[in-house]
């Protein structure tokens, strides 16, 4: 019997042994791109169609420089700072057939002519211009300087300021006289005559010298702290499009103090106001130069507009009727416009600043009035690719055939897909359709084809496509399974391709534009260190939430599992984000730390939340009014799933996770007590709040309206329920998440008694940790604690 039992226990000993040997340290991993590599930026195409840049930095210095090869020869080369300074920028406006574009550089403005491969400069001044546009049927090149837009003629080289903004009240044209002040002025004109000859000799003379007075733009006047924001000219140069803001008066910023600075004092970080922030208010307007007039565009006949959210009829008192219009219509922003070829339309975005609207419109430059082309309004929130997470995005929308149709994406069908719609008719088609989003789209030189970027193949990959621009079928370029950041070659015969797979970090790579053409790789960034070692390819998987739906995620599990082995769950960050997938992912460092976890013997669940982004509107607006409820039990159905599908010992499962990982981590130890054994809490949210305005608004309303949300989806009202081991970590100078929120939070956890807990905090670190050292730190501490406990 004892021979039994001490066998048992080296063959036991031995088992653990061998699931502890890792190659890996935490503080080889933490390293981060100094131990992987310096990995490459997107990729952008020259002029010529035959060279591609990017940045990069092998050399391991603090900054990346830029890098180029060619179609001839694909070896990187360094770009020289005398051959940078003499670069076009990569951005700009090509004229009809892209021959020539304008660009600006340094605040200057160039002319570069494609076919010569010569520039010129347009201007050479201290003063910042840019925004440089081809009008006046390509003769002029129309730019923003300051607060105004000036035209520089291309044949006779004469520069114009076509606009007159002014900063202030329009004075009055007649200084107003008391009556009593006007009898007496008019009463000394009838009397005295040699008073009465001045007064009129000097009315002669001005106008007499009005004949000589050169004509100028008109002026308009920036009133009451209204700020010119943006402004933009119409192809033939006659109207002038112009947003302004006001800003609201009672914003109030917060701070964030710095302790360790170069000064010796502590110095406070200005940061961010919190949500339900006063918000600014927008107007649009038209001048139009041939009438010398200006007009408002009205956005309060736009449908919908005076629609109150359904969520404030539970504030409605029972002896109330709710009333579902507002009384006023609601704030809205206007997006820059899209002038149509024949400079009589516009199409602007226009979206309310409570984020639940977002309408599509054609503006007549003409009039000034606005037709609604497209609506899309959500109880939740309107978002999604091609969309925009915040009521300044402009979203992805262009002209189809130019003064007749346009295409924009829409989740109308509840997921991001692509659309047109006839400006005179009205009539919409639907371009792209399925349970899959579009990522990107853009259109060839010719508007033939629309080349797309798109997860139809799946979830968790995304893949680039050409498609014909009418609709139709979906060509898929790439093919190894991944993700494909790709810019299209002037010519449109070759492909500059970011490219990356599970666990193979982010490289250039070089292809034709046609299917199933090879990739040829361009960059290697990896360090043999890196390249040593095995990193696993976590499997992507689906499990059944307790409401039915399917939730997909990733796992890592040892070659020789222990029977009722122990398990971490990792929550990413952001909420919107996606993890679950196969490409190299922004959580690098994790996905590293997750191989040394599995090694040690540890499974581990990365799992895509109600939230993640990736799987249409549903999914995206999975936590309206509710962050802690379908995102959490999204975890806790993990920790059951690893249970009965991988024998997990549901005693000595783990979860982890920061930002919004951490909010998690948070809400699971203390509304989930026992589900996980402990948690790590990582740069949390403790209070919504206290966060910021454009996140938090969207998914919670704000504080005041909707006091409800608030209180059910922040844990410092749930701190009483902490019953297993918990580890709060945050930087201290982290002006996103702040510190406050912690301090706050360990406050009431001393209040409620609670001895199960510790806080590391990092003086010099904010929400994105920079030092090796402090990275290291970190997840020493997280992995002692997961020894300790698991």
């Amino acid at each position: 019997m004892k021979k039994t039992n001490i066998l048992l226990i080296v063959l036991t000993l031995a088992f653990h042994l061998s699931q502890a040997q890792s190659p890996l340290t935490i503080d080889q991993i933490m390293k981060g791109e100094e131990f992987v590599g310096h990995l490459p930026g997107a990729p952008y195409w020259g002029e010529d169609g035959k060279t591609i840049y990017f940045r990069w930095n092998p050399e391991g210095k603090s900054y990346q420089e830029l890098y180029k090869f060619t179609l001839q020869n694909p070896t990187p080369v360094k770009v020289s700072q005398e051959e940078q300074l003499q670069l076009p920028s990569s951005g700009g406006t090509y004229n009809k057939d892209f021959s020539k574009k304008v660009y600006a550089k340094h605040g200057d403005l160039f002319l570069l002519n494609i076919q010569s491969n010569s520039v010129q400069q347009i201007t050479n001044t201290l003063a910042s211009e840019s925004q440089p546009v081809w009008v006046a049927n390509e003769e002029k090149v129309a730019y923003r300087q300051g607060n105004n837009l000036y035209t520089w003629d291309i044949q006779t080289g004469k520069t114009e300021q076509i606009t007159q903004f002014i900063n202030g009240s329009k004075p009055a044209k007649n200084k107003t006289l008391s009556s009593q002040d006007e009898w007496l002025t008019q009463d000394q004109l009838a009397y005295f005559e040699v008073l009465k000859e001045r007064h009129d000799d000097k009315k002669e003379r001005k106008e007499f010298h009005k004949g000589f007075e050169a004509k100028r733009p008109l002026k308009i006047y920036l009133e009451k702290q209204k700020k010119l924001q943006g402004l933009s000219v119409s192809p033939d140069g006659q109207y002038i499009v112009y947003r302004t803001t006001k800003p609201a008066l009672k914003q109030k910023p917060t701070h964030v103090p710095d302790f360790v600075t170069e000064s010796g004092y502590t110095e406070n970080l200005n940061a961010r106001p919190k949500v339900g922030t006063p918000q600014p208010s927008y107007e649009l307007g038209i001048y139009n130069r041939a009438t010398d007039t200006t007009y408002l565009i009205e956005a309060h006949k736009l449908e919908g507009i005076y629609q109150k959210p359904l969520f404030l009829k539970e504030y409605t008192p029972e002896d109330s009727t709710f009333r579902e219009k507002y009384e006023a219509p609601k704030k809205v922003y206007f997006s820059d416009p899209l002038f149509s070829k024949n400079s009589k339309f516009a199409i602007i975005n226009i979206r309310s600043l409570d984020n639940k609207d977002r309408w599509l419109t054609l503006l007549d430059l003409t009039t000034g009035k606005l037709k609604t082309l497209d609506w899309q309004h959500d109880e939740a929130w309107v978002a999604g690719p091609g969309i925009g997470w915040v009521y300044y995005s402009s979203g992805n929308f262009g002209w189809l055939e130019e003064n007749k149709k346009i295409w924009f994406q829409s989740e109308a069908s509840g997921y991001s897909h692509l659309y047109s719609v006839d400006i005179h008719t009205g009539k919409k088609q639907t371009l792209t359709k399925g349970n899959f989003e579009i990522n990107q789209a853009t259109l060839s030189q010719d508007k033939a084809y629309f080349y797309l970027i798109s997860n139809k193949e799946h979830p968790g990959e995304q893949h680039f496509y050409r498609m014909p621009s009418k609709g139709g079928k979906m060509t898929k370029i790439t093919s190894q399974p991944g993700k494909y950041e790709v810019a299209v070659s002037p010519d449109e015969k070759h492909l500059a391709v970011l490219y990356s797979f599970s666990n193979k970090p982010s490289e250039v790579y070089l292809m034709e534009n046609k299917a199933g053409a090879g990739l040829e790789a361009i960059t290697q960034s990896l360090t043999p260190e890196f390249k040593a070692y095995p990193w696993r390819t976590p499997k992507v998987i689906q499990f059944e939430a307790r409401d039915g739906a399917k939730v997909h995620a990733r796992i890592y599990r040892p070659e020789n599992p222990e029977p009722n082995g122990k398990a971490v769950i990792f929550v990413h960050g952001a909420g919107y984000l996606q993890n679950a997938h196969r490409w190299w992912s922004s959580y690098y460092r994790e996905y590293m730390f997750h191989n040394f976890l599995t090694d040690q013997g540890y499974t581990v669940l990365d799992i895509d939340y109600r939230a993640s982004a990736g799987y249409g509107r549903d999914w995206r607006t999975g936590i309206y009014r509710h962050m802690g409820g379908k995102d959490l039990t999204d975890q806790v159905d993990g920790a059951n799933f690893l249970t009965k599908e991988y024998n997990i010992d549901p005693k000595r499962i783990g979860i982890y996770g920061g930002s919004y990982g951490g909010f998690i981590t948070l809400m699971a130890m203390f509304k989930e007590p026992g589900v996980f054994k402990s948690g790590a809490a990582l740069r949390s949210v403790t209070d919504w709040a206290h966060y910021n305005h454009g996140y938090t608004a969207n998914i919670l309303n704000t504080p005041e309206e909707d006091s409800l949300a608030y209180r059910r989806s922040s844990p410092i009202y749930f701190a009483e329920g902490l019953q297993d081991r918990l580890l709060i970590l945050h930087g201290m100078v982290d002006t996103n998440v702040q510190y406050q929120d912690v301090v706050r939070l360990a406050q009431r956890l001393i209040e409620l008694r609670k001895e199960n807990w510790e806080m590391a905090v990092f003086p010099m670190e904010g929400h994105g940790f920079v030092e090796p050292s402090s990275w290291a730190d970190e997840y020493k501490r997280i992995f002692k604690l997961f020894e300790e406990t698991l």
